[in-house]
């Protein structure tokens, strides 16, 4: 069974810095692509950052020049994500979920909060 799990939320302050990690185990193979969605109160899910094997990346327009996603390459890590946030805003609050999708199923993690405040 794949689970996927989230670390490194927290509470930081505005223009501060977090890195969020993502481990999946329960597969043998590694995933084509993995990435990062997040959901503020009241908001629906939104799209953070992707990363896949082409290789490319995408992020989020509000995202864009602040935040980081890579993968962990080494053999033992291959499911392993992360997502380096920098000069972090308010508005970045919300639960932060890693993704991966798997041909017909997708995996979610449980979720992590990150909170931006003063």
């Amino acid at each position: 069974q794949v689970q996927l799990v989230e670390s490194g939320g927290g509470l930081v302050q505005p223009g501060g810095s977090l890195r969020l990690s993502c481990a999946a185990s329960g597969s043998i193979f590694r995933f084509y692509a993995m990435g990062w969605y997040r959901q503020a109160p009241g908001k629906q899910r939104e799209l953070v950052a992707v990363t896949t094997d082409r290789p490319s990346t995408n992020y989020a327009d509000s995202v864009k020049g602040r935040f980081t996603i890579s993968r962990d390459n080494a053999a033992y890590a291959k499911n392993t994500v992360y997502l380096q946030m920098n000069s972090l805003k308010p508005e970045d609050t919300a639960v932060y979920y890693c993704n991966a999708p798997d041909g017909a199923k997708e995996y979610w993690g449980q979720g992590t909060q990150v909170t931006v405040s003063s």
